[in-house]
């Protein structure tokens, strides 16, 4: 990458959190640290190769989340509008009523029409939100991190796997690492699936200390991560996964007065030349089963 390029890059990442600073009043430092952290990801993941790639899909998700922050505005100001309205009309009404004599019949038929009204307006309301509740999900996809734990996407690992397959030789060794956690369904069943979320975030952050700049660490399913390392061999491999294990395993999560145990079971592979990145994964989830059938909280590895 050029200096013009990486000054044009550090540019824009200033300009948008200075964008986010000043719209948001209520900004707090945590919100400015996943800023940063997903900007530093971000970048990270983009390759000499895929510059204007790069500079084309933050343009265009740039664009397509300003459009969605228009219409909520717009919504916004036409719920407001509609509400208004009501509450004119509910002020005239009393106004007719006053010193006169109430017609019962007529003045049950005016708020008959307000009550009408106003659920016509929530419900359009909630359509409205419901939609782009969908299309932030779908430029959600788009992007490169998992939302919840700040790590890639299960999008980013069919990509970097796929580079993998395509472009990997044999002079250094990559393994992968799948990663479940123990009895996750049961633990959302005794605590909420905030817990749940806590949990998943728990693990990241301990994935993300763990391990080198070089690894990658993608989100793979509901309670499902994928670990890429990289110039490894596999004693250092499975020391690595034997370290997270313990890390894991080893530190309770507090939530909300609650002291939750935590376990994952994890299966190992070696990427050989010719694997395509279903068969890599295929390895790994071998391993992973053999891990969950032999008692959980333990390693695996399936080389063949």
């Amino acid at each position: 990458m050029s200096k013009t390029e990486l000054k044009k890059l550090i540019k824009d990442m200033c300009t948008s959190l200075n964008d986010l600073i000043e719209n948001n009043d209520d900004l707090t430092k945590d919100n400015i640290s996943d800023f940063l952290l997903n900007s530093e990801s971000f970048i990270s993941s983009v390759s000499e190769g895929k510059l204007n790639s790069y500079k084309h899909s933050h343009s265009t998700l740039q664009k397509e989340f300003k459009q969605i922050a228009d219409k909520c505005i717009n919504s916004y100001k036409q719920t407001n509008t509609k509400f208004s309205e009501l509450s004119q009309i509910h002020a005239d009404t009393l106004i007719e009523c006053t010193g006169s004599a109430i017609d019962v019949s007529t003045l049950s038929n005016k708020f008959s029409e307000i009550h009408t009204y106003m659920l016509d307006e929530v419900n359009r309301a909630n359509l409205v939100i419901e939609e782009l509740t969908q299309e932030i999900q779908a430029l959600e996809e788009k992007s490169s991190i998992d939302s919840l734990t700040k790590i890639y996407n299960r999008g980013s690992l069919d990509t970097y796997l796929t580079d993998l397959c395509s472009s990997a030789t044999a002079n250094y060794e990559t393994y992968m690492l799948i990663l479940d956690i123990d009895n996750f369904k049961k633990i959302n069943d005794s605590f909420g699936h905030i817990a749940g979320d806590k949990i998943l975030i728990y693990i990241s952050n301990i994935l993300k200390k763990t391990l080198r700049d070089g690894d990658k660490i993608f989100r793979f399913g509901g309670d499902e991560f994928i670990v890429i390392l990289n110039r490894i061999d596999q004693k250092y491999a499975i020391n690595i996964g034997n370290r997270i294990l313990n890390l894991i395993s080893g530190n309770n999560l507090i939530f909300m007065g609650d002291d939750i145990s935590v376990t994952t079971s994890i299966g190992v592979s070696k990427f050989k030349l010719g694997d395509t990145p279903d068969s890599f994964i295929l390895r790994a989830d071998k391993a992973l089963y053999k891990s969950k059938h032999n008692g959980k909280n333990q390693l695996n590895m399936e080389l063949s």
